[in-house]
């Protein structure tokens, strides 16, 4: 027992020597020496990869932390067959990487307070949901003025409903005045004057073309007005074209209608609903039959069956890894705007991760159906039909119903690269400015959205 002892404590110092030494030169190689090879290629992935990221983010004062961790591995060699601690080299590890990432991120907690103006001029207005407006009726009528002028110009005056509305001269160049003149008004009444080109852009009149042209009509109804060719107006050059100039007069009416924004939210709400339902069911179809050639329990009876396999597992890896909106970027481009290049692609994404997951559930089945329906002779497609698709309904169910609600939260971010849909209106509001439509489009996704889950989550109880 003594000689034992005695020979245990002469060969210790040199195997923890050894040990020490093999890490000094690299990370982890002396625990793995030692027979430790989990730990071993523990340590080196925490040390490689603080080194990585110090080298990476190129600030000389980082390398501290990987040198610092080298020698807490050749201390944790030293300590061999014991173990040092390695709490305190992780919580180094993680506070590197937090910290880098802050500074990386180039979070500043200081920009929310110091920018209030320009925080109060977004929140304010979305304090104020555009989606509710009091009833309004307008009466508007026009006359078509030609810009620039030919040698026989057509005539620049109008009748509608009792209205005579005229210009002078009849036609105009860029930035000529013209004259506008009208009679039968409703009298003493706000009356807005507006420029139309012939593609159907609104142009404004007033101070710098940047705010409405009002002015009250007089007493007897009549109404003059004088106005100049807006830059605008000049987008195409063709002699020929015919503009119009608008006055429009609008009486409030009690009660409520709902807003020009509201009437496009609902619109948007209801392509992104819809975008949603066609990708959901038309992805769900197409990934049915590759979620059972995806599963391995079913697809390991031969080499030619275990070759598809591997061919549609990695093509539903493939296309689940590019993410849907960079996806819509490209039909966008081949298709153009619109909700199509949004649908088809949250169908590939939908068809690529529930295919994925299907395959999961039939590989999580009870293998007992499976080979008692295979020791009575049956073929590969009663297996499914008698031992698989009975244990997969419900399951299959509820996934399809939850990437249903995933689909309709994603159809609002594909909305925004032209994919159709509420982001589509989203992302306009967003560039004008208009950010009590970007509330109100806010709370219609958010209201969707909660239903959404509460219906799906009922009923994906009662199918479980």
């Amino acid at each position: 027992m003594k000689a034992n002892a005695g020979k245990d404590t002469g060969q210790r110092p040199r195997a923890v020597w050894i040990a020490a030494l093999l890490s000094l030169i690299l990370p982890g190689l002396g625990q793995a020496w030692a027979g430790r090879r989990p730990r071993g290629a523990g340590v080196f992935a925490l040390v490689a990869s603080s080194l990585a990221i110090a080298a990476w983010y190129r600030q000389p004062a980082w390398y501290l932390v990987p040198a610092g961790l080298w020698l807490w591995n050749v201390w944790d060699a030293w300590h061999t067959p014991a173990s040092a601690p390695i709490g305190l080299a992780v919580i180094a590890w993680l506070a590197m990487v937090y910290l880098i990432g802050w500074q990386v991120t180039e979070i500043s907690f200081v920009e929310l307070f110091t920018n209030r103006e320009r925080a109060s001029s977004i929140l304010k207005p979305m304090l104020r949901p555009d989606f509710f407006t009091q009833r309004v009726k307008s009466e508007a009528y026009w006359v078509e003025v030609q810009v620039p002028c030919t040698a026989e110009p057509p005539k620049a005056e109008n009748t509608l409903n009792g209205v005579h509305i005229s210009a002078f001269p009849d036609c105009a160049a860029l930035g000529e005045t013209l004259m506008i003149t009208a009679e039968g008004l409703r009298p003493n009444y706000p009356t807005e004057v507006t420029w139309v080109t012939p593609t159907g852009g609104v142009l404004l009149l007033g101070e710098n073309y940047t705010k409405m042209l009002t002015q009250e009509s007089s007493s007897e109804g009549t109404f003059s007005a004088m106005i100049r060719v807006p830059p605008g107006s000049m987008s195409i050059n063709d002699p020929t074209l015919i503009h119009r100039v608008y006055l429009t007069q609008r009486e409030v009416l009690p009660g409520i209608a709902i807003s020009t924004n509201g009437r496009y939210v609902i619109q948007g709400i209801y392509e992104t609903l819809a975008l949603a339902w066609l990708a959901t069911t038309l992805g769900a179809l197409l990934a049915l039959p590759m979620g059972f050639l995806a599963a391995r329990n079913l697809m390991s009876g031969n080499a030619v069956t275990m070759g598809i396999y591997f061919v549609v597992r990695t093509l539903l890896n493939l296309f689940r890894s590019i993410e849907s909106l960079i996806l819509a970027i490209i039909f966008v481009v081949i298709v153009g705007l619109g909700p199509f290049p949004g649908m088809l692609a949250l169908t590939i994404h939908t068809t690529a991760a529930l295919g994925k997951l299907y395959s999961e559930v039939i590989e999580g089945i009870d293998l007992g159906p499976i080979e008692a329906v295979r020791a009575i002779g049956a073929n590969w497609l009663q297996v499914v039909r008698y031992a698989v698709i009975p244990q997969i309904v419900p399951p299959f169910t509820a996934l399809t119903i939850y990437r249903w609600d995933i689909n309709v939260r994603s159809s609002t971010i594909i909305g925004f690269v032209g994919g159709g849909g509420i982001g589509f209106f989203l992302w306009q509001w967003i560039v004008l400015g208009d950010y009590r439509a970007v509330s109100t489009s806010f709370i219609a996704i958010a209201v969707v959205v909660i239903l959404l889950d509460f219906f799906s989550a009922k009923l994906r109880e009662r199918i479980g």
